[in-house]
């Protein structure tokens, strides 16, 4: 437990040296792309700090009606987060056919602290 504390201090330090602020929980924020639904996202420019990564983790818990994920994932070595169990947003569609206990690969996008899961496959 020690070790994962000390993980998530050096990951918050290392953040906070870049002018980022840390933080294990982006349960609470939305990306523009969570306000966009049914648009068309080709055109539509990311904003200039977002960062887009893959990970793997197990699924540690669901919210549909809330619209987020609890992965317990791998390091994301894009955006210098080290592994960890973390609460990322998700769109409703994203979220079905995936349940507590299973492992998956995904995709999120990062922009300042907070993170979208925008793919999930069963491993």
């Amino acid at each position: 437990m020690k070790t994962l504390y000390l993980a998530a201090v050096l990951a918050a330090a290392s953040l906070s040296a870049c002018g980022q602020k840390a933080e294990t929980n982006a349960a609470t924020a939305e990306t523009p792309a969570a306000t966009n639904a049914g648009t068309d996202m080709g055109n539509m420019a990311m904003p200039a700090d977002a960062k887009m990564a893959k990970s793997i983790g197990t699924v540690t818990a669901i919210d549909k009606t809330a619209g987020k994920i609890t992965l317990d994932h791998q390091a994301i070595p894009e955006v210098n987060w080290p592994a960890m169990t973390m609460t990322f947003s998700a769109k409703p569609e994203i979220l079905s056919g995936i349940a507590v206990g299973d492992k998956v690969a995904f995709d999120v996008t990062v922009t300042g602290n907070a993170g979208e899961v925008t793919a999930v496959t069963k491993q």
